[in-house]
């Protein structure tokens, strides 16, 4: 809670509405907060779902496989980033007119 109320502090408050919704979230997927919401709440539970289903968390299971050298830490690594980069792209797309 502290980091957030730093960085809402250092951006300019968390008053306004155009500090609630950042201009790339905004050029891609308009100004409705209901889709921001919906998107952190499905991004939280596909995460907190995948936690659980692996028995730890994702951060941990990538770290502790690939120290350990396990084929399933190597396996799980592979699939988080195959599944993260084009999320990633497809999140953070620029639009032809920009």
């Amino acid at each position: 809670m502290v980091g957030a109320g730093i960085s809402a502090w250092l951006r300019g408050g968390n008053g306004r509405e155009d500090n609630r919704i950042p201009a790339l979230w905004r050029a891609n997927f308009g100004d409705a907060a209901w889709k921001r919401n919906l998107a952190a709440f499905a991004g939280g539970f596909i995460v907190l779902y995948g936690a659980r289903l692996a028995g730890g968390c994702t951060s941990g299971h990538m770290m502790s496989g690939l120290m350990q050298t396990s084929l399933s830490g190597y396996i799980f690594t592979l699939g988080a980033f195959a599944a993260a980069i084009p999320v990633a792209l497809m999140m953070y797309r620029k639009d032809a007119e920009q």
